[in-house]
């Protein structure tokens, strides 16, 4: 990675550190990219996700994000007061749904670009065989932490 982006710190042997550290320098270059967009890193997370799924009920979403509601809600907020997406009714009356507007189709589109310029930044540094074994681990790591979390 670039030497601004990771300044030097003494290795921590803590998991939880270790990938809050990484998370933290991989979202800056995401979001150096995305800002152009007036787009956070989370935010274009979450219309990227409506965008390949459609509609969706709100609490789906945040198992899909692996995120609380109460944090979720919180980062759709801004996104519904821009017109990017909608907050319906869910098919059961007791669910709320979300679905992206025109607005927010639009956005996603044009994000996406910024989205690919900063995965080609992230690659070029870290390396493409690398990335695609670290999204790996991670998937595994997120399936592990989600049994776990079924199992409380």
């Amino acid at each position: 990675m670039q030497k601004a982006l990771m300044p030097e710190s003494p290795p921590t042997s803590c998991n939880c550190l270790a990938l809050r550290q990484a998370s933290r320098h991989v979202s800056q270059i995401y979001e150096s990219h995305l800002a152009a967009e007036g787009l956070r890193a989370s935010q274009y997370s979450i219309l990227s996700t409506l965008g390949r799924g459609g509609a969706i009920a709100i609490g789906a979403l945040a198992r899909t994000m692996v995120m609380d509601r109460t944090t979720l809600g919180r980062a759709l907020r801004p996104l519904e007061r821009d017109g990017l997406l909608e907050i319906a009714p869910g098919p059961d009356g007791r669910t709320r749904s979300l679905r992206l507007t025109p607005a927010g189709e639009a956005k996603l589109a044009a994000a996406a670009v910024r989205w690919r310029q900063a995965q080609k930044e992230f690659e070029t540094s870290f390396g493409t065989q690398p990335a695609a074994e670290l999204r790996a681990t991670l998937r595994q790591v997120i399936a592990l932490t989600g049994e776990r979390g079924a199992d409380e």
